[in-house]
């Protein structure tokens, strides 16, 4: 019975260090954490726009245009990542011709203006997710966090994280081209 007292806690220590050792070495990607919404249609909601920012708001029926897909980002104010993708999800609007809708999750309406201002606003539609409700909805884990929807209103691609670097655009863009995006003049 001694011998199974000092065995029992070894064997537990092993297994978690066995476990910890597979979850730091393992060949998991978080960028391409499953989402119950690949392939099937964007949830339903209806959010307001940002309290005194001259920008429509955004809902379920903005994304069932037929006009072809759009990514929808998430973003804070309060989200360094989002900063650093914010200089991206521009250059995909003005050099070629992405259309971008955000929910601003879960931030101030006076911080989101002001980080909206000052840094531009790329999104063509906003909405103001103070409760988080959407994000729910989405299936989201944080922010920033962006989806392809076709334009049927379906969500065929999920990138988790900051759109940085070549390798990560040219995700997204495959996932927008596959989605049936036309980069102008192509």
């Amino acid at each position: 019975m001694k011998r199974l007292l000092v065995i029992l806690p070894l064997v537990f220590a092993v297994l978690i260090g066995a476990f910890s050792v597979w979850g730091l070495l393992g060949d998991r990607n978080p960028q391409e954490l499953p989402s119950v919404l690949i392939s099937e249609k964007a949830p339903d909601f209806s959010l307001p726009p940002i309290p005194e920012f001259n920008v429509p708001g955004l809902s379920t029926a903005d994304l069932k245009t037929g006009k072809g897909p759009v990514l929808v980002n998430f973003f804070a104010s309060w989200c360094v990542a989002c900063k650093a993708e914010h200089t991206t999800l521009t250059r995909l609007v003005k050099d070629k011709g992405v259309t971008i809708y955000g929910v601003n999750y879960k931030d101030k309406a006076p911080d989101a203006r002001a980080w909206l201002t000052e840094l531009g606003n790329p999104y063509a539609r906003i909405g103001f997710d103070l409760p988080g409700r959407a994000g729910i909805e989405w299936g989201i884990s944080g922010v920033p966090e962006t989806f392809v929807v076709n334009g049927k209103g379906v969500v065929v691609y999920r990138y988790v994280g900051p759109i940085l670097g070549k390798k990560a655009q040219e995700k997204v863009m495959t996932a927008l081209r596959q989605a049936g995006f036309k980069e102008p003049g192509s």
